[in-house]
């Protein structure tokens, strides 16, 4: 369906077919309740984000400012490639959440604490280097 069944109205997440529906199969229930337009915007809003990262690594003041932020945003890139290839059914299923979407405390803290250093460097970009 183009705009999806509803929230909360899915077959598929609500009746228990999908295995860990709040975790790895998140995006499922995106897809199933929001439609395809919401499947979209969710995978836009990752591609600013991975825009922004980028960006960042761009305009770093220094080496290991610029290596972080590009480690940073490819770890949020591949969390993001291989939880919607492995929903899709193209990549096998193991267990790789979506960033700030899947249900779990651990994978939620490491991403807030990636994007709050992302924003950290940007915000020190322009500062003098104390030995240079």
């Amino acid at each position: 369906m183009l705009f999806g069944k509803g929230i909360f109205q899915g077959t598929q997440s609500q009746l228990n077919f999908l295995p860990e529906n709040h975790t790895d199969f998140i995006f499922a229930v995106v897809g199933e309740e929001f439609g395809f337009v919401g499947a979209v915007i969710l995978l836009m809003l990752y591609l600013i984000v991975m825009m922004r990262g980028i960006k960042i690594a761009k305009e770093a003041g220094d080496m290991f400012g610029r290596l972080l932020a590009v480690g940073i945003t490819s770890m949020l890139a591949f969390h993001v490639l291989v939880n919607v290839g492995m929903t899709t059914g193209i990549m096998p299923v193991t267990g790789i959440p979506l960033p700030l979407m899947s249900y779990g405390v651990s994978a939620l803290t490491t991403d807030i604490l990636a994007i709050a250093i992302l924003l950290n460097i940007n915000m020190r970009k322009n500062k003098l280097s104390l030995f240079g």
